[in-house]
């Protein structure tokens, strides 16, 4: 490694609540357990003999396209926990995620995103990513700090936002996603603006097929938004849930934050990275991982260790063993496999979408993802209309129900906007939704005109 890169102390940026957290009494003394010949009087683990499962077998669909079958075994679509590692399986177990578990994401990381394993990043695994993010934002945000939100925005992440003592600030977002002259804008003029006030410490952002904009960040962008983040000294919070449902053009993915900082910062440790199995292995098993500085990652633990103790043992196992299997080039094609079937339900959903919305709405094709965000045109002069009445006042009633944009406004207000998912519909129910839809846009537009003739 260069010797001009060097690691960023994120330890200025703790807030005064993580000092608060202390390590459990019980689950900090857990790594002496491994100590050679030691006998443990410690945990109030239950008996394995107890549990009334035996074994646990799963059976693996048929490859999708581009993925190779797991090898190494007879029956490479079975998995089976027994015995002892159904046990562990089963059990309480470390705080940070299952061990192996753990070494296997850093070395994925360390491969997809060409960083060598250093002191400057560990990983953590969470109860999905949204909770690895909540606790991480518990350990950053001071009463009356500042954030940056990346506008349109997650609702899931406005709703954990709202309960902190922080104050949020829009940052711009278009069909590119975040703007980093917005960004500077703001930081800019701050002490204008905000006289006497701490500058943000937080950025927050979705660089991939963004919910709810299923826009995508371009490489050039996140260059000049690291660069903000060096010069302003903020963090970046890099929530990449969808990084792995890419299907636009073949080697124009951008990099992630975390594998530019170095390159274009000079340093390590400014990016927080949250990643997540919900969209690529399943929702239900909540398995998501953080990847950013060893010195957070110690106080989102002794959250957890404090709060809900874990993630769960046996997703972990599970998905474990199903990716030990696969290797990581092999959950990378199982990735590939699943963003070739969201590119299909896309171009289904914008094929029926413009046969009934052309002129009535418009939106961009995302590359990534499973949103789209549409904007209702009601009115003749181009005035924005609010989503919320169109969509809660007459697209229910005709059948149909998408998202109104108000809902991904950091400080509310009214959007032109719709999220709508084509993850699940089939084409057919596609078709009459967009039908529907469109018939509460006329209604509006209607109504629209009416008002203006009075």
């Amino acid at each position: 490694m260069s010797a001009a890169v060097t690691t960023f102390d994120i330890t200025p940026f703790l807030s005064q609540k993580s000092n608060l957290w202390k390590a459990c009494g019980i689950r900090g003394l857990f790594p002496l357990e491994n100590i050679p010949g030691m006998i443990s009087l410690l945990a109030g683990r239950p008996n394995a003999s107890t549990f009334p499962f035996e074994s646990i077998t799963m059976k693996l669909k048929p490859a999708l396209a581009g993925m190779p079958a797991p090898s190494g075994d007879d029956d490479p679509f079975t998995i089976s926990l027994e015995n002892d590692e159904l046990n562990e399986a089963l059990q309480y177990g470390m705080t940070a995620g299952v061990a192996r578990f753990i070494n296997w994401l850093e070395k994925f990381q360390s491969q997809v995103h060409k960083r060598a394993p250093d002191v400057s990043w560990n990983v953590v695994v969470g109860s999905g990513s949204q909770d690895l993010m909540h606790k991480a934002c518990e350990a950053l945000i001071n009463d009356g700090d500042y954030v940056l939100v990346e506008t349109p925005v997650y609702s899931g992440t406005l709703g954990f936002l709202a309960a902190l003592p922080c104050k949020l600030l829009e940052v711009k977002a278009d069909s590119q996603g975040l703007k980093p002259d917005s960004l500077e804008t703001i930081l800019a003029n701050w002490e204008t603006k905000h006289p006497g006030k701490p500058y943000p410490k937080l950025l927050y952002t979705i660089p991939s097929g963004s919910n709810p904009t299923g826009a995508s960040i371009p490489e050039q962008r996140k260059i000049e938004v690291l660069k903000l983040a060096k010069k302003y000294n903020f963090l970046i919070l890099e929530d990449d849930a969808y990084a792995f449902l890419y299907y636009g053009p073949e080697g124009q993915q951008a990099r992630s934050y975390f594998a530019l900082e170095p390159e274009v910062n000079g340093e390590m440790g400014r990016v927080v990275r949250f990643d997540s199995f919900s969209k690529v292995l399943s929702s239900g098993m909540r398995l998501g991982y953080m990847t950013a500085s060893p010195r957070l990652s110690t106080v989102v633990n002794m959250i957890t260790s404090n709060t809900n103790l874990q993630p769960s043992t046996l997703t972990q196992v599970m998905a474990h063993t199903l990716l030990s299997r696969w290797g990581p080039d092999g959950f990378l094609a199982h990735c590939t496999g699943v963003a070739a079937f969201y590119r299909t339900r896309r171009d289904a959903f914008e094929r029926v979408a413009r046969k009934h919305l052309t002129g009535l709405a418009e939106w961009t094709s995302p590359v990534a993802g499973m949103f789209l965000y549409i904007k209702l045109l009601v009115h003749p002069d181009g005035r924005d209309a609010d989503s919320y009445e169109i969509v809660l006042g007459k697209a229910v009633a005709k059948g149909v129900l998408a998202v109104p944009g108000t809902a991904f406004m950091p400080l509310g207000g009214p959007s032109p906007f719709v999220r709508v998912s084509f993850s699940q519909i089939e084409e057919d129910k596609a078709d009459k939704a967009c039908r529907r839809l469109r018939e509460a846009i006329l209604e509006a537009r209607a109504e629209a005109v009416a008002a203006q003739k009075i």
